[in-house]
């Protein structure tokens, strides 16, 4: 008998900028230059799990605003909520998960980000000024399946 009892990983990650502009990049072994982020643990928050993570990956305080983005991996079970947020105080650092991070201009970033889904959804988190965007995608190979402006 197959159990089909739901089971989602809920993961958070933040664009952050600084007062000049540029945003924070955490590089991981597996996807390389991302946004700062990471799975929400049993009993957090969104936001209290993502300044967790944000804090553990590259060391900084910030000030989280609006809901950007909804991503659904649908390959893994994870669903990504993506933050806007501004740069409050601490010295960037990296860590055991981060062996490197910076900030970068807009356009740095985005050549730096190469992993698919997040070079897609960094540029729309560029572009778009108000509302949530949802995409839908499968991991291997990458295909986005779903994408809409809510």
């Amino acid at each position: 008998m197959t159990d089909n009892t739901p089971r989602h990983i809920v993961a958070a990650s933040a664009l952050i900028r600084n007062e000049q502009g540029e945003i924070a990049l955490v590089r991981t072994e597996r996807r390389g230059w991302e946004l700062p982020g990471g799975q929400i643990e049993l009993g957090e928050s969104l936001t209290a799990g993502l300044q967790r993570e944000i804090d553990e990956e590259c060391g900084l305080q910030v000030e989280l605003g609006r809901l950007a983005q909804v991503r659904s991996n649908v390959s893994s079970s994870i669903v990504i909520f993506v933050f806007q947020a501004r740069y409050l105080g601490g010295e960037m650092r990296p860590s055991a998960e981060t062996p490197e991070v910076r900030w970068a201009s807009p356009a740095e970033a985005l050549a730096l980000i190469t992993h698919p889904i997040l070079k897609h959804s960094f540029r729309e988190l560029l572009e778009r000024k108000a509302g949530v965007a949802y995409h839908a995608y499968e991991n291997r190979p990458f295909a986005l399946l779903d994408t809409r402006a809510c």
